[in-house]
This record gives structure tokens, C-alpha cells and sequence, in this order.
């Protein structure tokens, strides 16, 4: 009887640490800045006009982040709409440079070493096309995977850009010149 008993108290005592710690690993991540963020500058936009994202990588460990990999490229509920037509024109920012700009997803790479603390921001120009469909939505998502201390540890994630929605172009009113 003793056995199972000893056997039924380290089942539990594992369990409440493991619920220790994954409520403790909670809330030190969510204290943490965020690794890349996202902005936009319209969260609506008509054919043939851009929306500019701005996305931002931030190191927040204590040592030099001295190899990163990011990718950009659209969300599965933007793929499902190939009437809409757009593309990422091009890609500015000091110490960032892209490839792929004028497809629908770009590879972003930056120039390391990246200081803890410090950032380096990208500007991605979304053009919609003018014989886009409407009345959809266009996201993207970023894959990211960095290593730092002397690349002895790494990290990875996905973060998602703000949703922009392509509405129709309002016709003038009769009359309008």
C-alpha cells in the first residue's frame, strides 16, 4: 500500500510543479516586450492605393543578437481570396535590407550584431493592385528565428500584422466633375 501511495504523491507533487512553473513562465512573458511588432498606417485602403506596415525587431535579451532569419508572407485567410491582387513593393529601413520585394512575401535581413535594447525597423509598402477584388482582407504573418549569446541560444516565433481591409472604390455621384 505503500508504494501506490508514494506512487499517487509524486504524481501529484509533479504535477503541481509543473503548474508552478508554467504560471510562472506566464507572467515573466508577458512583462516581456514584444520580439517583432507591427503598425500600419490605414486599416482600410481601396484598389490601387498602398498601406505602409512598419515592422519592428527588437532585441530583449542581455546579450548581441548576431543571427537573424525573418520571414514575411501572407496569412492562410489572405490565400483563400486570389481575387485580391497586391504585393510588397519594396522594403526601407537603416541596417535592413529584403528579398522578394514585388511578390506577396519577403525575406528580411538585418544587420547584426543588434544590441540588447535596440531595434531596427522596417517600412514594407503594400500596393493593392487597381484591378484588385474588394471587399476582403489582407494580413501577413512573420516567422522569426534569432541567436544570441554567442549564438549559444535561440529563439523563435510567429507575430502577425495588422488585418487591412480593401473595400471598393466609392463611385462619384452623378453629376460630380
Amino acid at each position: 500500500m505503500r508504494i501506490t501511495h508514494l506512487r499517487r504523491f509524486g504524481l501529484a507533487a509533479a504535477l503541481a510543479s509543473s503548474l508552478a512553473l508554467f504560471g510562472v513562465s506566464q507572467s515573466a512573458s508577458a512583462d516581456a516586450p514584444a520580439d517583432v511588432s507591427f503598425t500600419a498606417d490605414q486599416t482600410a485602403a481601396t484598389p490601387g492605393s498602398t498601406v505602409n506596415l512598419k515592422m519592428t525587431f527588437t532585441n530583449n535579451q542581455t546579450t548581441d543578437v548576431w543571427f537573424v532569419y525573418q520571414s514575411v508572407q501572407p496569412t492562410w485567410a489572405t490565400t483563400q481570396r486570389p481575387d485580391l491582387k497586391y504585393s510588397l513593393a519594396a522594403c526601407t529601413g537603416e541596417g535592413v535590407t529584403c528579398t522578394g520585394t514585388g511578390t506577396t512575401s519577403i525575406g528580411v535581413n538585418y544587420s547584426v550584431p543588434v544590441a540588447p535594447g535596440t531595434s531596427r525597423t522596417v517600412t514594407i509598402p503594400v500596393q493593392i493592385a487597381a484591378n484588385s477584388g474588394c471587399n476582403g482582407n489582407i494580413a501577413f504573418y512573420s516567422y522569426v528565428y534569432y541567436e544570441y549569446n554567442d549564438s549559444q541560444s535561440h529563439k523563435d516565433g510567429t507575430f502577425n500584422s495588422p488585418t487591412t481591409r480593401v473595400n471598393c472604390a466609392t463611385p462619384a455621384p452623378d453629376g460630380a466633375h
